[in-house]
């Protein structure tokens, strides 16, 4: 193409990009950009407002002279309603918390990641529609009637198969955490191998790599900081979860010792004793204290997974 050619394309290039636009063209693509900014920060303040407001109701038993702090953290007592010596201690439900979401992780991730990769690669197009209509409906159960299921159905397989006293302990809820959190992975966990660019296959392909090869060396290393946030989201899901850790491992407070025994985790405590605690009475407000806590473990999980995605990136 020859310099006169392309002086009329550029002209005309200059001429659309300072064209005088209508006034109620940039009044509108102003309000759509506040619009925007506004749903962008509004994550930030719901998150700091509910903090600020469970920090709030915590703040006067967390500084108050009768309340000690090591003995919160540190302790395995919790007897809040003794008439004679009140202890609130939380180290066998944060034990709980953490056995039960290990668990559910340890089945969890290796699933969701296999399934998400078959869907993304090995699937054909009928199949992989009707796996993941019914990945949509796995996560659309409530987590009650998971409860339900782990009460009434995985607490007697569990005693069937393993000989042990009671059927609600970590084994159980870590296999109802582990089911409900597999959708998450591997809805994102698939999305985020689907974003790899489709040169990346073809290049793994004319070097003559295996469709195994292709996953292991080529989709994985690409996709890493999507599956990475796959399995946050999932472990997100297992440590929030509520009513059916609180249904299907026997609500004991107790540290663990194997995954039979039953446990009871800080949500569940949360949710069980809440709607009993006396109005601004200490128990009421340790329970709120509770909340801070798992506010404080969810944020050292996620910057945790920062420095890791980081570390990652400079790789």
């Amino acid at each position: 193409m020859s310099a006169g050619d392309t002086q009329p394309a550029a002209q005309f290039s200059f001429a659309v990009r300072h064209a005088k636009r209508p006034a109620w063209a940039l009044i509108g693509e102003r309000l759509l950009t506040a619009l925007i900014y506004a749903c962008g920060i509004s994550a930030i303040f719901f998150v700091l407002s509910i903090f600020v407001f469970v920090f709030k109701e915590a703040a006067p038993v967390l500084f108050s002279d009768r309340f000690d702090l090591r003995q919160f953290l540190f302790s395995e007592q919790w007897y809040p309603t003794s008439e004679i010596n009140k202890r609130y201690g939380v180290l066998a439900m944060t034990a709980g918390t953490f056995s039960v979401t290990a668990l559910a992780m340890a089945i969890a991730v290796p699933f969701g990641l296999g399934a998400a990769i078959y869907v993304s690669e090995f699937c054909g197009p009928r199949l992989k529609e009707t796996l993941k209509i019914i990945i949509e409906l796995l996560a659309a159960i409530p987590s009650v009637v998971w409860g339900f299921i782990g009460l009434t159905v995985m607490s007697k397989l569990i005693v069937q198969f393993t000989g042990a006293p009671v059927g609600v302990n970590i084994l159980n809820g870590g296999i109802i955490l582990a089911l409900m959190s597999v959708p998450i992975i591997v809805s994102i966990g698939e999305d985020a191998l689907k974003a790899v660019p489709d040169s990346y296959r073809e290049a793994g392909i004319a070097l003559g790599a295996t469709r195994w090869q292709l996953v292991w060396r080529v989709l994985l290393p690409a996709a890493k900081n999507g599956l990475l946030a796959a399995v946050l989201l999932g472990v997100g899901r297992a440590v929030g979860e509520t009513m059916a850790v609180l249904m299907a491992t026997g609500h004991a407070v107790k540290i663990p010792h194997s995954i039979l025994d039953s446990v009871r985790t800080l949500t569940a405590n949360i949710a069980a004793e809440l709607g009993e605690a006396p109005a601004d009475s200490d128990h009421y407000r340790v329970l709120f204290l509770i909340g801070v806590l798992l506010f404080t473990i969810t944020f050292f999980v996620n910057l945790a997974a920062d420095m890791a995605v980081r570390g990652i990136r400079k790789k």
